[in-house]
């Protein structure tokens, strides 16, 4: 059996001086060469274990075979932003986890294949507009948030001859594709290229309005439109609650990660974006957003980084590729620990963190081993820096301030099976209903488009 072939990546000891993307993509010989590695399934598990349901055996043949326009074709068939799946979606445990191959040898690159499919269009191409062209009808319909979930409804609603409009309350749209993950990971023109395809699909594209400030759901209903899916995600960061969470140079990771992305504070002061600059950085989490956030530190010029997780190696939800990035690049992994306590300087920042050890007792509701405390392992260590990356809670504006719209204990937002709110008409996915990737995020955002056609066309047409 052929050997996998391995994408090209930056040296870890210069790629820690700047934010220049770490993966290098596939040359043309490379990506024709994995792609023959396919056996072309007759049942093709892998488009099982995609939630945006790719025809991937026919957009891999078409490489293998050098035809490449026709591999765009298929792939935007059914994703409007393979740019960005091929680049941080976890395809190890999606398609390329069902792929055959994996089952006795190595799984097909599914994911370098799609980036180098998406890259190759953006290069020789260009601007590709809709792959089909379907008579418009006559509704509108309003997307309220320009993340994942939100993108993919748009463009699918838009290929399905729809007039649509994203309201995206910041000044760039996005969402956590820009806001959340760094450029070494996601480059900003990447995600530029994609939402320009968008809007020549026809897909308005609103920007600093907050709907439920700037305007309610009802000024939508009020101005037209004949059906909202709301995409807000999850902005409401998560703490501890532990003594001296509130001093001086501890961060969310959602503020730390926008000062970085969004406002391009890691080229401090060619922006107006200060940055503050830990000697010894310490990032609480396990998951890609903690990854990225350990990685961004280093990158602005942190001596010593180190991600303390209260679980093991094991069970961390990050993607092996970010762990293994992150390791070569010198962060440091402090396992089964937790902090119990910050304390400050004279002038209230941050300058020791004391922590506990843990250890795993029996699996938790995520299938994971819970941890536990092991008593008097306290212990302390210096840190000018702290970044929490725990989690996020819901977006909480929307649905607060729309009578109807009911949401769950967690703050999620209630739907149906068709992705329908407690509102006829709107719809919802992402993280505001309990979305956890940026690909699951998509075909939540998929699904729901097919569902607002449906409402859409059962609704008496607009005169």
């Amino acid at each position: 059996m052929p050997s996998k072939i391995k994408m090209n990546e930056n040296n870890p000891q210069e790629r820690i001086k700047n934010f220049n993307e770490v993966n290098l993509g596939y040359t043309k010989e490379q990506a024709i060469q994995e792609a023959k590695r396919c056996i072309q399934c007759k049942k093709p598990l892998c488009v099982e274990g995609c939630p945006v349901e790719i025809n991937i055996p026919g957009f891999i043949k078409a490489i293998a075979e050098d035809r490449m326009e026709e591999a765009v074709r298929i792939l935007k068939d059914k994703n409007s932003l393979p740019a960005v799946c091929g680049r941080v979606c976890p395809q190890e445990e999606q398609c390329e986890k069902k792929c055959i191959l994996g089952k006795k040898g190595n799984a097909i690159s599914i994911g370098h294949l799609e980036r180098y499919t998406a890259d190759w269009e953006k290069k020789n191409i260009g601007l590709s507009g809709p792959s089909n062209n379907k008579t418009a009808k006559k509704q509108k319909v309003a997307i309220v948030g320009s993340g994942p979930a939100g993108l993919t409804c748009a463009g699918d609603l838009a290929k399905m001859g729809f007039d649509v409009t994203i309201y995206e309350s910041l000044h760039k749209p996005g969402g956590v594709l820009r806001y959340g993950i760094p450029e070494f990971r996601l480059p900003n023109h990447i995600l530029d290229f994609e939402l320009d395809n968008l809007q020549k699909m026809g897909v308005n594209i609103m920007k600093n309005i907050l709907i439920g400030r700037t305007k309610s759901i009802d000024d939508l209903f009020e101005e037209g439109y004949s059906s909202i899916f709301i995409g807000v995600g999850a902005g409401l960061p998560k703490f501890m609650n532990i003594p001296g969470e509130n001093l001086n140079n501890i961060y969310s990771a959602n503020e730390f990660l926008v000062r970085v992305n969004l406002m391009n504070g890691y080229k401090f002061p060619e922006y107006d974006t200060p940055m503050p600059i830990g000697k010894k950085v310490a990032v609480i989490g396990g998951g890609n957003t903690a990854m990225d956030a350990a990685r961004s530190a280093l990158r602005l010029g942190a001596e010593e980084v180190t991600l303390v997780y209260r679980r093991s190696r094991t069970e961390m939800p990050a993607r092996i590729e970010e762990v293994h990035h992150a390791e070569e690049e010198g962060i440091k992994f402090m396992f089964l620990t937790a902090p119990v306590k910050y304390s400050g300087d004279e002038k209230g920042f941050v300058k020791e963190m004391e922590c506990i050890k843990m250890e795993l007792g029996e699996p938790d509701d995520s299938g994971r081993r819970r941890p536990q405390v092991i008593s008097n392992s306290n212990f302390t260590m210096q840190v000018d820096l702290v970044v929490v990356a725990i989690g996020l809670s819901p977006n909480p504006l929307v649905p607060s301030l729309t009578k109807g719209l009911q949401t769950n204990k967690w703050g999620e937002l209630v739907i149906d099976d068709s992705f329908m709110t407690t509102i006829p008409g709107i719809f919802a996915g992402g993280d505001i209903v309990g979305g956890e990737t940026v690909i699951q995020a998509m075909g939540m955002g998929k699904r729901a488009a097919r569902a607002m056609e449906k409402y859409l066309h059962n609704l008496v047409p607009a005169k």
